[in-house]
């Protein structure tokens, strides 16, 4: 399975947790995705689904990598993105460890609206069949974590009404939905709001 691996280059900058009080209300709504098994892992203990807030300018605090298995996060479990070069496929991030797979799909739309303080990328099958080519919808034969996936979601952001959707799904990432917004409670209840309306 193509999931869960990292495939930008990285410089990890290892440092001490991200404190705690600047974590409550994306541990809030990690918790509340991972009870929904929207971020969790699959059988095979590969896990999936990230969740992102700005810090400052164009750096973002995001979940680690491979801790979607983990019931409940802690500052060991957070990394701050710091720099990102897409024509280098590289990433710079500070913390006790790795950032997500993902983070270069956070990075661009943080680049790409200025306003958007949160990003939550999730893996639904249900409501990626529901939604796919309904919502905007990125190219099916890009892949995720790369720079070529960083570069179509900018173009849906020139080409498309993602700007007002405030949701895309990942056409070349089986089950991938990513959603933002101003908030965390934004971004969620963007995501909670398309789920909400599955009959499972």
């Amino acid at each position: 399975m193509d999931e869960g691996y990292i495939k930008f280059n990285y410089n990890w900058i290892k440092d001490k947790p991200i404190p705690i009080n600047k974590l409550s209300e994306i541990n809030k709504w990690r918790d509340k995705l991972y009870k929904l098994k929207l971020i969790g892992a699959y059988d095979s203990g590969i896990g999936f689904g990230n969740i992102s807030i700005r810090f400052e300018n164009n750096t973002f605090i995001i979940t680690g990598s491979a801790t979607g298995n983990l019931r409940e996060l802690s500052g060991n479990h957070y990394v701050l993105v710091t720099e990102y070069n897409l024509m280098k496929n590289s990433l710079t991030c500070k913390g006790p460890i790795k950032a997500s797979s993902e983070s270069l799909s956070h990075a661009v739309i943080y680049e790409c609206l200025s306003d958007t303080n949160a990003v939550i990328h999730i893996h639904n099958l249900g409501l990626w069949e529901k939604l796919i080519n309904k919502v905007p919808t990125t190219n099916k034969n890009i892949s995720y974590g790369t720079s070529e996936m960083a570069n179509e979601i900018k173009r849906l952001f020139e080409e498309s009404n993602v700007r007002d959707e405030k949701i895309f799904v990942m056409g070349g990432h089986k089950e991938g939905i990513i959603s933002f917004g101003k908030t965390l409670d934004e971004a969620g209840n963007t995501l909670l709001s398309k789920f909400n309306t599955l009959n499972i």
